[in-house]
């Protein structure tokens, strides 16, 4: 079975390339501020991955979730806390968000099957 983990990360980093390599003023400096909304500030890295996957769920960006996804666990988010997340996203998104919780949880599996 292929790596959908890093098949995602894999055509997410090479489309980047590509946008940024088209030297667009604007796409990079969204970029830039995208990086930059997720440093550490006043609050923890893994407190605005959480954030960035709540906003995510409810806007029903499925790579979105993805990416906050990884980047929560790499910030040492755990299972429960991940669920606690996504349970709050889907009571602010409503039952709409469901079909997008089911792909968060199998992609979160995914990412606990990668560890260790």
């Amino acid at each position: 079975m292929p790596n959908q983990v890093n098949e995602f990360n894999a055509y997410r980093s090479r489309m980047n390339e590509k946008l940024l390599g088209s030297n667009n003023k604007l796409i990079k400096r969204i970029f830039n501020l995208d990086t930059n909304a997720f440093t550490e500030g006043a609050l923890d890295v893994k407190t605005k991955e959480l954030l960035g996957l709540v906003a995510s769920a409810v806007l029903r960006c499925d790579d979105c979730v993805k990416y906050h996804l990884e980047s929560a666990q790499q910030a040492g988010a755990n299972k429960e806390e991940v669920m606690e997340t996504l349970g709050i996203a889907t009571l602010v998104g409503g039952t709409i968000v469901i079909p997008h919780l089911r792909k968060a949880y199998e992609f979160w599996e995914l990412l606990e099957s990668q560890e260790g």
